[in-house]
């Protein structure tokens, strides 16, 4: 796994001009204990493959998930995970912070 956010966007602009299907997840916000900053990347191609963080754990299994579903239908989404959210739970965010993930298909 990257962990500098620039080898992070340097791998999605390489994977793209190598001809792959690219989503992109950005933390956009938090909210109390979250395990990364705003500003965090994950990238994902259309195989599943992945670098970068936005949370660890569960939640970006749950991320490359969304991501596939992303790039197979074009749409952006929002995602919010929480300790107030039984999803939060089963993904793994228990830290008792929030964070939202905005994921996007790269053009």
């Amino acid at each position: 796994m990257l962990t500098r956010d620039e080898d992070v966007l340097a791998a999605a602009e390489s994977w793209r001009e190598a001809g792959r299907d690219v989503a992109i997840a950005t933390v956009v916000e938090t909210w109390g204990s979250a395990p990364r900053p705003v500003g965090s990347h994950l990238v994902i191609d259309g195989e599943g493959n992945f670098l970068g963080s936005v949370s660890g754990g569960c939640v970006e299994g749950a991320v490359v998930e969304e991501a596939a579903e992303v790039i197979a239908e074009g749409a952006p989404r929002m995602l919010e995970f929480g300790v107030a959210d039984e999803a939060a739970w089963r993904v793994g965010l228990s830290c008792g912070g929030r964070i939202k993930v905005y994921v996007e298909k790269l053009a």
